[in-house]
């Protein structure tokens, strides 16, 4: 696989100071093995922590990070649209800087890039709360339901992308309903879309946000002017 593509990793981050350097050496080591032309981004979220700082250090640090800040807290949606406008490379990988996926893991998904645009990794025992299990499993019948996107798990942070997906679609989710709006603009589009298991980990430092009413909420809102909207020509 090495030198038959280039690639952009990067992670969104929000108060992920006791993971964020552990995740981006990480992701150096692999790409480093893996690519001749990487870029390493780490798309800072507002946080409220030491987490910009850290990513700075990295950055002054080595020369294939880079970082992006939000001068305030904007969202999900909003930090992987940061991530997809920035990414310069043919290949576009994302994972979150929770550290609850293994970077390793992305050669279960670059074979399949050759035939499929998008390799999303699904979580094999899933390492939440069963309260958060609950949700997405039903959030998952919701949306797969009304665009029918046909993926298992819509909102894995495990995913590679040919770059070339985000130039034909316009992305407006600020929140949580990202991943949706991405699969269903890009079948539309006629775009292939395939899954593969990934291990995924205990959260060891940091709090999650996702199960938040608030960011419920607005992932429900924004599903809804989504479904209005949508057409196949979107």
């Amino acid at each position: 696989m090495k030198k038959k593509y280039s690639i952009t990793i990067f992670f969104p981050c929000y108060n992920e100071e006791h993971n964020i350097e552990r995740v981006t050496r990480e992701a150096l080591d692999v790409a480093g093995r893996l690519f001749d032309d990487y870029e390493i981004i780490i798309v800072n979220d507002g946080s409220r922590d030491n987490t910009g700082a850290i990513a700075d250090r990295l950055a002054k640090e080595n020369p294939f990070v880079r970082v992006i800040h939000h001068e305030h807290n904007k969202g999900y949606g909003a930090a992987l649209r940061t991530g997809f406008e920035n990414a310069t490379k043919e290949l576009v990988f994302y994972t979150d800087g929770d550290g609850q996926f293994k970077i390793e893991e992305i050669t279960k998904l670059l074979p399949l890039i050759d035939k499929y645009d998008i390799v999303s990794g699904y979580r094999i025992r899933r390492q939440d709360s069963l309260i958060r299990k609950i949700n997405a499993f039903m959030w998952g019948l919701l949306v797969n339901a009304l665009f029918k996107i046909n993926v298992s798990d819509v909102d894995s942070a495990f995913k590679l992308y040919k770059r070339k997906i985000f130039d034909e679609i316009t992305l407006t989710s600020q929140g949580a309903l990202i991943d949706t709006e991405i699969f269903a603009k890009a079948r539309a589009k006629g775009y292939t879309i395939t899954e593969v298991g990934v291990n995924h980990y205990p959260r060891v430092a940091g709090e999650q946000t996702g199960a938040k009413l608030s960011v419920i909420f607005k992932a429900f809102k924004e599903l809804f002017k989504l479904r209005s909207s949508f057409s196949p020509r979107s």
